[in-house]
């Protein structure tokens, strides 16, 4: 059997205080890996997190010359560990939330061959410093995103992920703001097979840097949630909506024809703003299909991309196994 090798990737952004206990739950010793090694992303940190990590010992540091943003610090993140022959990929945040003594409760999904992708499963009801109003919106948010990627998924802003390799090479960042949404909704769509594993929380340290308050964290969810199902069901949210207006338009136009049929010159006369009306919505019903047919061709090239960018990685992963 080949070597396993798990490696748990960290981005920070001033987590001087938090990192250390952050690493040292991280378990060095794994059933069924046989090496663990902690990459440190710097996004920009202005504080000591990297003098932090190097005392405690982290093998690998990314570092960014300037602040970049959670979703490119992440990408980022799999690509280094993807180039340096990670099996494993574990993601964690640098603000001890995530009890990193869990980790061998979600790789092992992985290595028992069930799963590609391992989401770690906070039980937001339980959490003692979720707000009342967190709990319920990230339990509804769940519930919509785990319709849209058509599996279920009861935590789906976790942050504590556990990825396969062949997971790590199909799914695709494309957002700047945060990977869990978008990556959840990809893994449905792309059938990668996805567990759900209860995990343990630590105390809260501090505040949340990744949105100032739970309505600006809804609202970019929605949009991200938006965004890329639509970029997979184009045709079909393009179609509807076409349709919708599209009928409006025919309604209003059978109405117009009844009075200028049926009433005399005076009366149709009254009504010829339904006619106006009518021939908008027609029009607006037609370029909204044809919009439609449009982005699903995008998709398709996307789709296309998406596949290119798969291989390419699988050949960069062959040609360091064979010169290694």
């Amino acid at each position: 059997m080949l070597p396993m090798k798990l490696m748990v990737q960290i981005p920070c952004l001033n987590e001087e205080e938090t990192l250390p206990a952050t690493i040292k739950d991280i378990p060095r010793q794994i059933p069924g890996i046989d090496k663990v090694e902690i990459l440190i992303i710097d996004d920009g940190c202005t504080d000591r997190t990297v003098e932090v990590a190097r005392e405690m010992g982290v093998d690998h540091i990314l570092s960014f010359p300037g602040n970049r943003g959670l979703g490119h610090a992440f990408a980022a993140g799999m690509d280094f560990c993807l180039a340096h022959g990670a099996d494993i990929i574990i993601n964690t945040d640098g603000d001890n939330q995530y009890y990193g003594g869990d980790i061998p409760k979600l790789v092992k999904p992985i290595l028992e061959g069930r799963a590609h992708l391992v989401i770690g499963d906070r039980e937001p009801e339980k959490v003692p410093h979720f707000s009342f109003i967190k709990k319920k919106m990230q339990t509804v948010g769940s519930k919509v995103v785990s319709r849209l990627a058509g599996m279920h998924v009861p935590d789906v802003p976790s942050g504590f992920k556990a990825y396969s390799r062949e997971a790590a090479m199909r799914l695709a960042c494309s957002t700047d703001f945060d990977h869990t949404v978008d990556h959840v909704i990809q893994a449905g769509r792309k059938r990668i097979i996805t567990v759900s594993v209860p995990i343990r929380t630590n105390d809260k340290l501090r505040e949340s840097r990744l949105f100032t308050n739970i309505g600006v964290f809804i609202t970019r969810s929605i949009g991200i949630m938006v965004r890329v199902y639509s970029s997979y069901k184009a045709m079909k949210i393009f179609t509807i909506a076409g349709s919708v207006l599209f009928s409006l338009g025919f309604i209003l136009g059978l109405r117009f024809l009844y009075y200028f049929c049926f009433h005399d010159q005076t009366e149709s006369d009254k009504h010829v703003q339904s006619l106006i009306l009518a021939a908008i919505l027609l029009l607006a019903g037609f370029q909204t299909m044809l919009t439609g047919i449009v982005a699903d061709l995008l998709n398709s090239s996307r789709g296309v991309l998406e596949d290119v960018s798969y291989r390419l990685r699988r050949m960069e992963s062959d040609q360091r196994g064979d010169s290694g």
